[in-house]
């Protein structure tokens, strides 16, 4: 199943605001529907939205072909329809790159950047997996946050990837999902994801995560990052901190996995990330409050960073 595809002339995704209750496909045409699509949340997750990024700019080069001024507009409106998740902005670009050569170069480039993502998944389901083996021994419990299956990447997906990738090796206790408020994307796109793959799992609330961890209930904290920048600091759904801080009181390993198109060298650190608030009517209707989509957790909190290409031990002093 991919989440995201060109099919036809036109983007289509799966729904992620209609899950777990209806699983709606939405065909997207103009670059209108596309961003909407991004900021209402139907498709999300870093590697998600560098494939959306690229199929937004196909479809604006189909429609603005003749009319440059409108198509560079048209550009910078999918680069910063969400502006802390590194990878939109990178594959619009890259596809972007492609536009003096016609709309169907830029197609085939924004195929390309969904066909790394798809491959960069089985690489890091296997390159995690092995290390979560190394760190934790056989049959891990394991706590995850937000949602990183194949909604969040195409296919497979991130760290859930690696989940999946050890429940396949006979290597796996059981999952803990986050439910990741307040929109929910744990309790329920991840829990929807290990069902449909046969994983057993319970959902906690987030502010249970650290006191699992503290009552030896949870073996390693595993989750994935909109943005790594050149320190190390990972930039992931708000929550991700506190499970962090949890896991350093615990002892217990807190392990990122994102594809190497998520790592940012030109951003020095956390400190220059712009976090997104998404205001008041997702949290309450009744009151004004803050509502930062994503946290920063510092480098110095991370255990290992996998990537589709290497695996990089933050707590032996390795940087992106």
């Amino acid at each position: 199943m991919r989440t995201i595809d060109w099919v036809n002339g036109a983007v289509e995704i799966i729904d992620q605001t209609a899950l777990p209750n209806e699983e709606r496909v939405l065909r997207l045409h103009t670059v209108g529907e596309l961003i909407a699509a991004i900021q209402s949340l139907a498709v999300r997750g870093a590697p998600a939205l560098g494939v959306a990024g690229a199929f937004g700019v196909a479809l604006a080069a189909r429609v603005h072909s003749d009319d440059p001024a409108a198509l560079s507009v048209a550009v910078r409106k999918i680069e910063s329809a969400r502006p802390t998740a590194v990878n939109l902005a990178r594959g619009a670009r890259r596809a972007a790159a492609l536009l003096p050569h016609g709309p169907e170069a830029v197609l085939a480039e924004a195929c390309r950047v969904r066909d790394e993502e798809i491959e960069a998944s089985a690489a890091m389901a296997r390159l995690g997996a092995d290390l979560v083996a190394e760190l934790c021994g056989n049959r891990p419990r394991l706590l995850t946050h937000c949602n990183t299956g194949g909604l969040a990447a195409v296919t497979i997906g991130t760290a859930l990837g690696v989940v999946g990738e050890l429940h396949q090796r006979g290597l796996l206790a059981g999952v803990i999902a986050s439910e990741t408020r307040p929109l929910l994307q744990g309790a329920r796109l991840t829990s929807w994801e290990l069902t449909r793959w046969g994983i057993e799992h319970r959902v906690a609330v987030d502010s249970a995560g650290p006191f699992l961890m503290a009552r030896g209930e949870v073996d390693a904290v595993i989750l994935g990052a909109d943005r790594i920048c050149a320190n190390g600091d990972v930039i992931n759904k708000i929550g991700t901190y506190a499970h962090a801080l949890g896991a350093r009181r615990a002892g217990i390993p807190f392990l990122v996995v994102a594809p190497e198109s998520t790592v940012d060298v030109g951003t020095p650190s956390g400190a220059q990330v712009e976090i997104e608030d998404r205001g008041s009517a997702e949290v309450t209707a009744w009151s004004e409050a803050v509502n930062p989509a994503f946290d920063i957790t510092p480098y110095d909190l991370v255990t290992a960073i996998v990537t589709d290409r290497r695996v990089i031990r933050v707590d032996r002093g390795e940087r992106p």
